[in-house]
């Protein structure tokens, strides 16, 4: 059993908004990349009480990079950039299940929270007319390689939207965004710091509930792997 966890910053448990958390020179920039990296811990936790020999690579999908390796769990591998193509081609068919945990919704969602696709200037991205982010992106190259989505952690906007491109997977929520609205009169700046307000779980309350998840996701995998029924390009 070989399973990714591909991962991201702005969907984590008390990561509060962009500007103090998420770039190399934010102050809580190193707190915010062991709240993620314990997240993920929570994961491969889950993940390998069910499958104790399960081969796990976390994939640090941050742009600048947002795990902490000296905390990481040591049973796990970490992968930094993408092989020979851009995000996510590394993933190929040798995996047979991936995970996101950290992950934020597409730009312009409704109570997302720090939502965008890859920056804070892009309104929508499309494939074959379906509107996705970045989870829709990657998720796409895993459905095409065979690789099963089945679980997502992030606020509660990016589960109902993992939901609505993977019917069946497994979602946590650790946080539940406030602003309404889709943001498209805002520009850069403004958009950066528009979809801020949320209502957070306690980070230690999260991480019991992505191990949770992460264990009911891999249990369902292998007793009913069609329950899980990720779009398809037309």
């Amino acid at each position: 059993m070989k399973i990714a966890i591909m991962t991201d910053m702005e969907g984590v448990a008390g990561v509060v908004n962009a500007i103090d958390w998420i770039y190399p020179d934010s102050r809580y920039y190193e707190t915010g990349k062991e709240l993620l990296t314990r997240e993920v811990n929570a994961a491969a936790e889950g993940f390998l009480a069910v499958c104790p020999k399960a081969e796990i690579v976390v994939m640090d999908g941050h742009g600048p990079g947002a795990i902490n390796q000296l905390l990481l769990d040591p049973r796990v591998e970490y992968q930094r950039g993408w092989g020979p193509g851009p995000y996510p081609l590394a993933l190929d068919r040798w995996y047979d299940v991936i995970a996101w945990v950290g992950q934020h919704p597409k730009a312009g969602t409704e109570r997302g929270h720090l939502c965008h696709t890859q920056n804070f200037d892009v309104i929508d991205c499309q494939i074959n007319g379906i509107s996705v982010g970045e989870f829709g992106q990657c998720m796409f190259v895993a459905a095409a390689c065979g690789v099963t989505p089945i679980l997502a952690c992030g606020c509660k906007a990016f589960a109902a939207e993992a939901e609505e491109l993977v019917p069946g997977i497994e979602t946590v929520t650790v946080k539940e965004g406030l602003m309404t609205g889709s943001g498209e009169e805002c520009d850069f700046d403004e958009y950066r710091i528009r979809n801020a307000s949320a209502i957070h779980k306690h980070p230690e309350t999260s991480r019991k509930l992505i191990r949770d998840g992460a264990e009911r996701a891999l249990r369902r995998y292998l007793d009913s792997p069609e329950s899980f029924r990720p779009a398809q390009i037309g």
